[in-house]
């Protein structure tokens, strides 16, 4: 019988470039499942799947929340499903309305600076 591979936090750490607080963060918000041995914290494959999850998420810039919403339902549908596909999908769709949103107020923002700072060149010219 083949015992299941397990990583330890450290191992973890050095894959990902994540910190163990990190990990120790995502564990504490109930996003990863460790075993002990002693004083030591190992990881399944499940717990590493779910940190390149989170990872991504992370990446995409979903909150802690929504990460632990699409993990629970990759929990209770470890093989996927038409739900969670459809879920990620929305959440995509929804930070993407929010970028879309961030760069034209960034777009604005940038052309209000600019006609402050021509103002304000002028009002330094002599007159």
């Amino acid at each position: 019988m083949m015992s299941e591979i397990t990583y330890t936090t450290r191992e973890l750490c050095k894959e990902f470039a994540v910190t163990s607080r990190s990990i120790r963060f995502y564990e504490d918000q109930g996003l990863l499942f460790p075993d002990r041995d002693g004083q030591h914290r190992l990881f399944s494959r499940q717990d590493r799947v779910r940190l390149i999850l989170i990872l991504r998420g992370k990446r995409l810039g979903f909150s802690i929340a929504e990460i632990r919403e699409l993990l629970s339902l990759w929990d209770d549908t470890p093989t996927g499903s038409r739900i969670q596909l459809e879920e990620t999908i929305h959440k995509i769709s929804d930070k993407r309305r929010v970028l879309d949103q961030q760069l034209r107020d960034i777009a604005i923002l940038q052309l209000e600076l600019e006609q402050a700072e021509t103002r304000c060149r002028e009002a330094l010219l002599p007159r």
